[in-house]
This record gives C-alpha cells, sequence and structure tokens, in this order.
C-alpha cells in the first residue's frame, strides 16, 4: 500500500485524481463522462431526497435547507447544482487540488458551497452531521469499503439519507466500464478503475449494515449506445445507485 494510505484512503488514487484537477469543469475533458452522466445523478439524489424529506421534486429550491455533504466531491460538478436547489451544501475532498479548484469555480458562478480538504474521518471527529451524505464514484476507489462506510455512517443524522453511486464487479462491468470505457472508447484514462474494488449489491447491503445502516433501494444506471445517452433502469450489472437509511 502507498505510504500515507489506509484502509479507507489510497494515496495512489487521490493523486491520480488530484493531477487533473485543472479540468474539473472541462465538459470534453478526462472528467467528460462525470459531466455526461451528472443529470441522471443528480435526478436520482433529487428525488431520493424528496421522497425522504416530504419535498416536491419540481420545486425550484426543492431542498432548502437540507444540510447536505458530498464527500469525494472533487472539483463540485454535483455540490454547485444541489446548492441551487436550495440545499446547504458541503463539499470535501482528501486532494487541496481538487478543492481549490471547486472554490475557485463556485466563487466565479456566485454559489454558496462550503469547500474543505479533509477526509471522512476528520470531518466526523469535529461531531458535526448532515440530513443526507453521498458517495459517488467513490467506494470503488476505496481499499476497504466496510471500513469506509462505518467512519462515514457518523456523519449521517439519525433519520437521514446516504445516498451512493458505484460500480458492480461482474464481468459485464469489467467488459463494459473497463475494457470499452478505458481501453477502446477512451471515456476515461486508462486506470481509472481496479475492478477487483468493484462492490456488487449484496457487498454493499452487509457493509452498511455493518455501520448501522439499511439499504432501501438500488437503481442501475445503463448507457443507451442507439440514443447516445444514459438514464436510470432496473439493470444494476454495471453502474448502480442505492440509497441507505439512518435510524
Amino acid at each position: 500500500m502507498t505510504k500515507g494510505s489506509s484502509a479507507t484512503l489510497d494515496r495512489e488514487e487521490v493523486a491520480r485524481f488530484a493531477e487533473r484537477a485543472g479540468a474539473w469543469w472541462d465538459a470534453d475533458g478526462p472528467f467528460r463522462q462525470l459531466h455526461r452522466i451528472n443529470p441522471v445523478r443528480l435526478t436520482y439524489i433529487r428525488d431520493a431526497l424528496c421522497r425522504k424529506f416530504g419535498r416536491d421534486a419540481k420545486a425550484a429550491s426543492s431542498l432548502a435547507g437540507l444540510s447536505v455533504l458530498d464527500i469525494g466531491c472533487g472539483g463540485g460538478i454535483v455540490c454547485e447544482p444541489l446548492a441551487r436547489l436550495g440545499a446547504e451544501v458541503t463539499g470535501i475532498d482528501p486532494a487541496p487540488e481538487n478543492i481549490e479548484a471547486a472554490k475557485a469555480h463556485a466563487e466565479g458562478a456566485r454559489v454558496g458551497v462550503a469547500y474543505r480538504a479533509a477526509t471522512a474521518e476528520e470531518l466526523a471527529a469535529s461531531g458535526v452531521t448532515f440530513d443526507a451524505v453521498l458517495l459517488l464514484e467513490v467506494v470503488e476507489h476505496v481499499p476497504d469499503v466496510p471500513v469506509f462506510l462505518k467512519s462515514v455512517a457518523p456523519l449521517v443524522k439519525p433519520g437521514g439519507i446516504l445516498l451512493l453511486s458505484t460500480l458492480n464487479r461482474t464481468l459485464k462491468a469489467y467488459a463494459l466500464a473497463i475494457i470499452g470505457a478505458e481501453l477502446i472508447l477512451r471515456w476515461l484514462p486508462a486506470g481509472t478503475h481496479q475492478w477487483e474494488r468493484f462492490v456488487t449489491p449484496d457487498e454493499l447491503r452487509l457493509a452498511l449494515s455493518g455501520a448501522g445502516l439499511k439499504l432501501t433501494d438500488t437503481t442501475g444506471m445503463v448507457y443507451e449506445p442507439f440514443a447516445d445517452e444514459w438514464h436510470l433502469a432496473r439493470d444494476t450489472d454495471v453502474n448502480y445507485f442505492a440509497t441507505a437509511m439512518r435510524d
């Protein structure tokens, strides 16, 4: 394991994303696929939060007053849209380079987001909690998912919600997400993912349960090549979202 890494943080992974920090908001750059899937991610997040907290998903300020933490926020491409929906958003990332990029863009866009270069453990040590915690394309980069989720769970308020997205460890995911997306289509830089770190829904359910969280939903996200678009679906074989609740 790389020096400075731990069960919940792989420094090589952090460095890989930090090297591309200046490109977070380039929709045609190395993060272009995150920009492509962002509308789907935001739809899932908004609708899940509105169901949980009794909000109107069609309202312009549907998330007003809700405290939301985005762990591994990168350059803030999810934080800013959620803030525009009224949420009180905090974004953390272990790479200071990502946080500086996020702060600069939010300032230019005049969007209020609280950014901090920190790990989940560091933030949890302060005792702060949130209505909703997000882990988007994060757990597949973590060495030990059960340990990591135990460090994240205290950040979720009692009665709060954890929302995440990740990749299923199937041969189909290996073929599409690594061979297809990284090596053939070049949607992502080669080496972005390690298939052995992909997480099955059953593994995720057990890890969440061990952290005191209950898995209540899994929803797939699939790519339609003929329409050239992503959408939510029942198929969780490759990409999927998950919702978990804290009692």
